[in-house]
């Protein structure tokens, strides 16, 4: 099922479609993906809108090509100190989630993170046959040992700690937590934080999610943390935790397509602090970090991170906890 059908469907009677990870050694060949060599992870956070839209969003039959306007000569492929010449190796996590990436194949385009990934090679001088996927753990790609891609794109929250370890770009998506339950769930009725802290609540390890669980939450009993997403989706299924902490589009996922009888609770409010942001990941010091954020900002001001986001991602729907 695709991401559009298993979240746009569930809430579109409620309100319009909004805007809603070291590899391993050996290159992988262009177009195919290499399996991770450790243990997989998924999403990083939670998001709402797109990063710093500069236009209204087209709709997604109207959405403009990533080739429009042109990046400084030193950009071109040719250039550019790739990890293979001529070719672009861009990582995500093992397996990868809708609405992020569609039947854990980044190579379809489907999936908002598949579709900008795309847009960015395009941006940069790249065929999609010149592109090539490989699979990296989360906690692989945010630690500081070398990289064997060019840009990693799973989800990753721009914070000042993993800055200090690796580079990013431009944000690509603004950033909200939310929590995610089914009907049973002693929290299925919470309406505000204060009615989640006496939950027993989970996260990812490694991910802006747990931080914001015991930041914002702050539970009165420690939260259970995972190694994976998926292992923190089986425990909710298994009335092990009462909810889970994770970005809002894979909130909408879970709820719609994923856990039977799943809801959202609803959104983490705003800190007050400035919006966090997914953005690619990059080496520390990358000789290709200023040329690949100066990609996402122009399919920023060309309008297709909006129309993405609107194609794939979704938060109508999702209530702000009190």
């Amino acid at each position: 099922m695709s991401a559009r059908h298993a979240v746009s469907t569930a809430v579109l009677g409620v309100a319009a479609l909004a805007l809603a990870a070291c590899g391993s050694d050996p290159s992988p060949t262009a177009g195919s993906t290499t399996p991770a060599a450790t243990s997989p992870a998924a999403s990083s956070s939670a998001a709402t809108s797109s990063a710093a839209p500069s236009s209204e969003a087209p709709s997604s039959s109207e959405a403009p090509t990533s080739g429009s306007a042109a990046l400084p000569a030193e950009c071109a492929p040719a250039d550019l100190a790739t990890q293979e010449a001529g070719t672009l190796t861009i990582a995500t996590s093992e397996p990868a989630y809708e609405p992020w990436m569609v039947d854990n194949d980044p190579t379809n385009k489907k999936g908002y993170e598949s579709a900008i990934a795309y847009a960015v090679a395009e941006k940069l001088g790249y065929t999609d046959d010149q592109v090539t996927w490989t699979r990296v753990a989360f906690n692989a790609a945010i630690s500081p040992a070398p990289k064997a891609f060019d840009f990693d794109i799973n989800q990753f929250s721009i914070t000042d700690d993993r800055k200090q370890a690796v580079d990013f770009s431009s944000g690509y998506y603004d950033v909200t937590q939310a929590v995610v339950t089914v009907d049973s769930s002693p929290i299925a009725g919470a309406t505000t934080v204060a009615d989640l802290k006496s939950a027993n609540l989970g996260a990812q390890i490694g991910t802006t999610s747990l931080t914001a669980l015991q930041d914002q939450i702050a539970p009165d009993s420690d939260p259970q943390i995972f190694q994976t997403n998926d292992a923190a989706v089986q425990a909710l299924k298994n009335g092990q935790v009462d909810g889970l902490v994770v970005d809002l589009p894979t909130a909408f996922y879970l709820a719609n397509a994923e856990l039977e009888g799943g809801k959202l609770v609803g959104q983490l409010p705003p800190t007050g602090e400035a919006a966090e942001q997914f953005g690619l990941l990059l080496e520390k010091d990358s000789p290709l970090t200023t040329c690949v954020s100066a990609a996402v900002d122009a399919i920023r001001a060309d309008g297709t991170i909006d129309a993405l986001a609107t194609e794939w991602l979704a938060d109508a729907g999702a209530p702000v906890l009190g």
